[in-house]
């Protein structure tokens, strides 16, 4: 039988100018409890990057430096059933309450989804209106799963360098 399975809550300061939302974490993140916790996903060599920083291992000091960067993460699903952790699996979704988060952290300038899923899923439940008309852009997949879609690490750091702007 599948649960029903609950995300993390959101990493977001009061100086937090970017939003990135992935869809639902996978089963390696909801187990270590921690965003992007599969070592294979490009998430954090992607963000460190950016920065041409070297990489943190210690999950703690990743998200200090996510905050001293003015970045925000969580994702668009709040609840779900899925078996496995990928996004074509997701069933039932309930998504987070995003206009709220918006609300109360009035810094973000930027919406960044992590991915179609986030996307399609943002869009689905929420107008621009309820967003504050906060500016909302799709970033390739940091999954490393291979599909018809998917870039290169270095081709995904070159698109997300557009969340700099922002910062």
């Amino acid at each position: 039988m599948i649960h029903r399975i609950v995300g993390l809550p959101p990493v977001i300061t009061k100086d937090s100018k970017v939003l990135i939302l992935g869809s639902m974490p996978s089963v390696l993140s909801l187990e270590s409890q921690e965003y992007y916790g599969n070592p294979r996903n490009h998430f954090w060599k992607i963000i460190f990057s950016l920065f041409n920083e070297i990489p943190l291992d210690n999950y703690g000091e990743k998200i200090i430096f996510l905050q001293r960067k003015n970045i925000a993460l969580w994702d668009t699903i709040g609840s779900c059933y899925r078996e496995g952790s990928l996004d074509a699996k997701i069933r039932d979704e309930e998504p987070n309450d995003l206009p709220g988060l918006i609300q109360k952290y009035l810094n973000i300038k930027l919406i960044a989804c992590n991915g179609t899923k986030s996307f399609n899923t943002l869009k689905k439940y929420y107008s621009p209106e309820s967003l504050s008309h906060i500016p909302v852009i799709k970033l390739s997949s940091s999954s490393p799963v291979p599909g018809r879609y998917n870039k290169t690490l270095q081709e995904k750091i070159v698109e997300w360098k557009e969340i700099l702007n922002y910062l």
